[in-house]
């Protein structure tokens, strides 16, 4: 959560990931697309690359993904080509989730590297982070 305020202080919106090896934060990462001109540059995606270099490698197996809002594709893929072993989110993303909202692509039986996953964990806190932000966005214009 501190990740996602960390993203909203910059306007962005308040999205915050940290990728766990062991028990110990290895990457971490929140939305700065914005700011940094990058598409690609979500929460998860950032952390993402933060643990590569951290552990020297492209591969993150037996590695946690946390992240504040339901992964979309993008971001998903990326995951399943680092090899995550399990992804646990925190609020429901109902225009882009790829998880459970509208995709369900862990599901798929295509891919060569399944997931656990678990959704809604510390959803009421992140989804009122969210809420609040857009709200505040929306009062501007």
């Amino acid at each position: 959560m501190a990740l996602a305020e960390r993203a909203e202080a910059a306007d962005e919106v308040p999205v915050g990931a940290v990728l766990v090896v062991d028990g110990a934060i290895v990457g971490e990462g929140w939305n700065c697309p914005i700011g940094g001109c990058d598409p690609t540059a979500h929460a998860e995606i950032q952390a993402l690359r933060s643990a590569a270099q951290a552990c020297r490698n492209y591969r993150l197996p037996k590695s946690t993904l946390y992240v504040t809002l339901e992964p979309c594709a993008m971001c998903l893929g990326a995951m399943i080509h680092a090899r995550v072993e399990r992804l646990v989110f925190a609020a429901y993303e109902p225009r882009a989730g790829a998880v459970v909202s509208q995709l369900q692509l862990l599901d798929q039986p295509h891919f060569n590297h399944h997931m656990e996953w678990l959704g809604g964990v510390m959803r009421e806190e992140s989804s009122a982070l969210l809420k609040n932000f857009f709200r505040r966005r929306r009062g501007k214009k």
